[in-house]
């Protein structure tokens, strides 16, 4: 594989916005279900728990992937991964369109999951590939928060789609955008500046094992996948299923107001992106000591809204998906971690380890959410009341206290294996600040 290249060369950057709206693309179709909640249990005459089986299953499916697509990232290169991926999308939601049974409908979310799984490391790939090392923080933290645009698209304009268009409608023009992203991929996107496309060695079950196995073995890895964990998942549950109906039922809320909360909670991803690459581009030694502030604050924020005698006003909403708007970009850390403690070759497999991290963490929330949601409201599969909501939203604090003992013991580990590697390593990376 070619060495990346100074990124003043503009081919870079075109590269780099067709992956970005590919990624994009991905994004929405990943985010189609936040507003359509109420409707699909109107659709399919489902339960809260069956509801959150949706994004459940298309969750598992990404997370279950990462790791054989980072593989197979290594084999054929991102361009020929990121076209079947977007092919993958674009049939996911013309059969989610056409779904007229709950059976169909989860079906179709496990395609959408498949097609999902196989972008977003691509367009790391690529970044790392056409950008030199000094720009690789901003450009990967500008490729997550800018790509969460495709969020925005999936709330108040879906919301609208929905209402004057009918389901199926809506969800085959959102299919259609598909075609055209497809266009652009095979026209501009090239794996490498040499080669439009590569393709790397077969990898044997023995080269395989030995990648995983010293992937995990780094510290570092398993720092950036816990930093994954405990970032994302609180903004993951708002946007891809929770948050509209947390908004309107549990807060008593207009869903056009509810709608432009999460509006305003992709437009805090998108803000505060570049801050944290400025961060830690600068001050790469403190870049989990960073992520430890960024979780305690998600969860004062949350403990406040729990705690508020009835609705929370709605100022204070606002700060809630303000802050926990953060958590999304400071994922992104995670991959930082990985990128610094892993050589090239490996950094498929450590990507994909460490892109496991927030969704099996969302997985598992989104799940118990409706599990306490069902449990709290019985018999019923809309009336969620305000009380049975901060019962189910109450259950973060399970996986934050988990992610944030895993955060520091890591966090350990990886500084001393830094400093037994280099003794001045501390200074140096101080000195960038």
């Amino acid at each position: 594989m070619s060495q990346p290249v100074d990124d003043r060369y503009k081919g870079a950057f075109v590269i780099w916005l067709v992956a970005l709206s590919v990624y994009l693309l991905a994004v929405f179709h990943r985010s189609s279900m936040a507003v359509a909640g109420l409707a699909a249990t109107d659709r399919f005459d489902i339960s809260a728990s069956q509801l959150a089986s949706f994004t459940m299953l298309q969750l598992l499916v990404y997370a279950a992937m990462q790791i054989p697509v980072g593989l197979m990232l290594d084999r054929f290169g991102p361009r020929r991964i990121m076209l079947a991926g977007v092919a993958i999308l674009t049939l996911a939601q013309v059969g989610f369109a056409f779904a007229d049974s709950y059976a169909l409908a989860l079906i179709a979310r496990l395609f959408v999951g498949a097609g999902d799984a196989m972008i977003f490391i691509c367009v790391l790939r690529l970044v790392t590939t056409w950008f030199s090392a000094r720009r690789i923080p901003l450009i990967t933290q500008l490729t997550g928060v800018l790509g969460q645009s495709g969020a925005i698209l999936a709330a108040v304009p879906m919301t609208i789609a929905l209402r004057e268009l009918g389901w199926t409608n809506a969800y085959l023009v959102a299919a259609g955008i598909g075609f055209l992203v497809a266009v652009l991929l095979l026209i501009f996107i090239h794996d490498t500046p040499d080669v439009r496309s590569i393709s790397g060695p077969p990898l044997s079950l023995t080269d395989v094992r030995t990648s995983l196995a010293e992937s995990w073995e780094h510290p570092g890895t398993r720092l950036g996948l816990w930093t994954h964990f405990s970032t994302q998942f609180s903004a993951t549950s708002l946007g891809l299923l929770w948050g509209y109906p947390f908004f309107v039922r549990g807060e008593q809320l207009s869903e056009s107001t509810a709608a432009q909360l999460l509006t305003l909670l992709v437009i805090a991803v998108m803000a505060a992106g570049p801050i944290l690459a400025w961060i830690i581009t600068h001050h790469p030694w403190h870049r989990s000591t960073l992520v430890i502030g960024v979780v305690l604050s998600i969860v004062a924020v949350w403990t406040v809204v729990l705690l508020w005698p009835g609705n929370a006003p709605l100022p204070l909403l606002v700060l809630l998906v303000t802050v926990v708007g953060v958590g999304g970009p400071a994922s992104m850390i995670g991959f930082d971690f990985g990128r610094t403690s892993n050589p090239e070759h490996r950094l498929g497999s450590a990507t994909g380890i460490i892109n496991q991290g927030g969704f099996v963490a969302s997985l598992l929330l989104i799940v118990v959410i409706g599990i306490i949601l069902d449990w709290r409201t019985p018999g019923s599969s809309t009336a969620y009341s305000p009380s049975s909501f901060r019962w189910a939203m109450s259950a973060q604090y399970a996986l934050w206290g988990l992610g944030l003992i895993q955060i520091w013991r890591f966090r350990l580990k990886t500084r001393t294996r830094i400093l037994a590697e280099d003794p001045d390593a501390r200074a140096k990376m101080t000195k960038l600040g």
